[in-house]
């Protein structure tokens, strides 16, 4: 079977194409940037259309020659404007779906209520109506809380409980759901590809546990391995003041947050199981929710998150320029830069680029990188939680911290923009040159002002950066030097051992 998977990017996308791929599917890859499926696992298995979903044109021409398209678009955090772009989206996707022939439309859509949708699940059902109503047959999946490394909601979980021994909570920890693991999600999404009956209708999916949200903080707290968790709920907190409560606690900044709360105050309960007559479930059962979370922190122990919420959001507009742009179309252009000599292989010096952020920190003083990502998060920006998908390893798309990663040259050079609020655009380069024999460590930090607020911003933080990215290339160089010595001593000791040293769990592929 041929499949198209939009939202390749995103997080359910990003595990979806693996699995089809296994199941024995062709898959081809919608996305707006070609580059940003670079250093995916599967990128060389999949073709690429590069499309927008709001271009009737550009998407019936990946769709052609598709039989299963999945449509995993929508606008988290997505501006005031999000339900029109969800609307017109779905829309055109639909039109060149009929155009192009394709067979069925598979949608991931939310577990909404009866009554008082929140606007997201609003645009999520109106997207719905979009597809079932349309001449291609549509398969709607409806999921309320995805467990899983990485999922937005598992995050968001894990923080709160994590971070708060005593929480005074709102009203809505009360409200029941009922949560569903990524593995169960994505066993749902491919057995589509391989139904033949002619099915145009929605399907409530869930996992075997109904829950409150205090229950699954609780639950969570045990899985972990932490004390008993004291939970007050009070009703005096707000969806908004919620959000900026949750952004401030965890990694997921208020503007994503909002439309999770409003989801959860309402109960969000299956009223059917009717999938199990086309996709059946599996021998063993659904995954639990405290198996969810046990495998969940299983993988993040491991550093085997394949994909994370921050990994679908756009690094900049696609009309944004790059610092490689020629003459800037006359506009101003402020450059910090600087290099140092390395007494190391060019292979250390880039695997301390290639780990910055996150537990690695930036290698210049670290107070003052939490102040401005404390800041950042005042003001409604990302700030430093989101940390990384990998602790060793980026590819084009993974956020780190509040930076997005938006070119990786593996051995070469590192590219970063910057996410947090700033009046102009930023970015930071990371690089690895030679001079002769000799490793030199480049470092460039380049923003473009928007207006006089953008140039003022700029010469107020100058003599800030002389202390931040003047230490950085000095703190680098220290650490690809000793760890190009770690690493020459290491060596004998694994020759020595003949264990198998890939790291790789042959066991448990499944994603969670």
């Amino acid at each position: 079977m041929k499949c198209l998977v939009t939202g390749a990017t995103g997080y359910v996308g990003g595990r979806l194409v693996p699995e089809l791929l296994d199941a024995g599917h062709e898959v081809r890859c919608m996305a707006r940037s070609a580059a940003r499926l670079r250093g995916h696992p599967w990128a060389d298995r999949v073709e690429v259309a590069q499309a927008d979903a709001t271009d009737e044109e550009s998407t019936a021409r990946a769709l052609e020659g598709v039989e299963v398209a999945y449509y995993l678009i929508h606008a988290m955090g997505g501006g005031k404007d999000f339900a029109d772009s969800d609307r017109r989206a779905a829309s055109a996707f639909a039109s060149a779906a009929a155009r192009a022939g394709v067979r069925r439309v598979v949608y991931l859509g939310g577990l909404t209520p009866e009554q008082g949708l929140s606007p997201h699940m609003r645009s999520r059902a109106e997207v719905e109506r979009i597809l079932l109503d349309s001449p291609v047959p549509a398969v709607v999946l409806r999921a309320a809380v995805i467990i899983g490394s990485g999922s937005v909601s598992f995050e968001m979980l894990r923080y709160l409980t994590e971070r708060l021994p005593v929480m005074t909570t709102p009203s809505w920890v009360r409200t029941r759901t009922q949560p569903i693991a990524i593995r169960d999600v994505l066993r749902c999404l491919v057995g589509w590809a391989s139904v033949g009956q002619e099915v145009n209708r929605s399907f409530d999916i869930g996992g075997p546990d109904v829950l409150t949200y205090a229950d699954m903080m609780r639950v969570y707290a045990s899985v972990a391995g932490l004390p008993r968790r004291l939970i007050i709920p009070v009703p005096l907190l707000s969806p908004g003041l919620s959000s900026h409560w949750v952004g401030l606690v965890t990694p997921v900044p208020a503007g994503i947050a909002r439309p999770l709360v409003e989801s959860l105050r309402n109960e969000t309960v299956c009223r059917e199981h009717d999938i199990a007559r086309y996709v059946p479930d599996p021998p063993e059962g659904l995954v639990g929710f405290g198996d969810s979370v046990a495998l969940a922190l299983r993988r993040i122990r491991e550093a085997k998150v394949a994909t994370r919420w921050s990994s679908a959001s756009t690094p900049g507009a696609p009309s944004d320029p790059l610092p490689t742009d020629p003459d800037w179309a006359g506009g101003s252009l402020y450059v910090d830069r600087r290099a140092r000599r390395v007494r190391a292989s060019p292979e250390a010096l880039w695997a301390v680029i290639e780990s910055v952020g996150g537990e690695n920190g930036w290698y210049s003083l670290p107070a003052a990188w939490r102040a401005r990502g404390f800041l950042d998060r005042l003001v409604g920006g990302v700030g430093l939680r989101r940390g990384r998908r990998d602790p060793r390893h980026l590819r084009v798309g993974d956020a780190v911290d509040f930076w997005r990663v938006e070119e990786v040259e593996p051995g070469r050079l590192l590219r970063l923009r910057a996410e947090m609020r700033l009046p102009g655009l930023a970015w930071l380069e990371l690089g690895v040159g030679r001079v002769g024999e000799e490793t030199v460590y480049r470092q460039r930090a380049i923003f473009h002002p928007r207006g006089l607020a953008g140039h003022l911003y700029w010469r107020s933080i100058s003599p800030f950066h002389s202390l931040i990215f003047g230490r950085m290339p000095r703190n680098v160089a220290l650490a690809a030097e000793r760890g190009a010595v770690a690493v020459r001593r290491r060596r004998p000791e694994r020759a020595r051992s003949g264990n198998d040293s890939s790291g790789h769990n042959r066991q448990d592929t499944v994603s969670s």
